[in-house]
């Protein structure tokens, strides 16, 4: 099994990314997805979490209110860091469940976005960076995201930069390029992950 690290900033495309290598055959744990599982309604995870922050971070239908609790750690780097210390082991320890599930031979690709924030690096075999201009970043989340400029410049902030991504990177998928470029740039990047999965190690 080849352990892969896939990170990039909000709005490089990196869940593009991830959809091609599992058109390739790559099995996905998706840290967004199950960081939204281990809060869903009726888990410890939720609980926690309103313990933290109050009442005020629940929706009507009492599931997590994402955005406004986005709202409230996104401008305070305390609440943030007490935010990720309730999630963060959560999805490690399912994480680790969905790995030890995949076939002996499977590229397993983690889908992580904070992987360089939180030095999750020395975890992976590969860690893929998929790279992007900060002012591609910005247009997308501000046209395809539908974020004001102010909130999507205050996300990208709260992340690691540009280069502190490119430094911890084995392999950099440049997303400033049309879809067809990218498609093609992921089957080569695939091609070398099925390869080193394969490698009696």
């Amino acid at each position: 099994m080849l352990s892969v690290g896939l990170t990039g900033g909000i709005g490089a495309g990196k869940s593009e990314v991830s959809r091609l290598l599992v058109e390739h055959g790559a099995v996905l744990i998706d840290a967004d997805r199950i960081a939204r599982e281990v809060v869903a309604p009726g888990t410890p995870g939720l609980a926690a979490v309103v313990a933290a922050f109050g009442e005020e971070v629940l929706a009507e239908d009492g599931s997590l209110d994402r955005p406004k609790l986005g709202s409230i750690v996104f401008a305070d780097p305390e609440k943030l860091a007490a935010l990720n210390s309730i999630v963060h082991p959560l999805v490690g320890e399912r994480s680790r469940a969905l790995e030890e599930a995949a076939a002996e031979d499977a590229v397993v690709v983690h889908d992580v976005p904070l992987l360089t924030e939180n030095g999750l690096a020395p975890l992976y075999d590969v860690v893929v960076v998929v790279d992007a201009d900060p002012a591609t970043q910005l247009d997308r989340l501000v046209r395809l995201r539908g974020m004001t400029e102010q909130d999507a410049r205050a996300r990208m902030a709260a992340q690691a930069t540009r280069e502190q991504r490119r430094e911890i990177a084995d392999v950099i998928i440049d997303n400033d390029v049309p879809l067809d470029r990218l498609r093609s740039r992921v089957a080569e990047v695939w091609a070398e992950l099925a390869r080193r999965a394969h490698q009696p190690r």
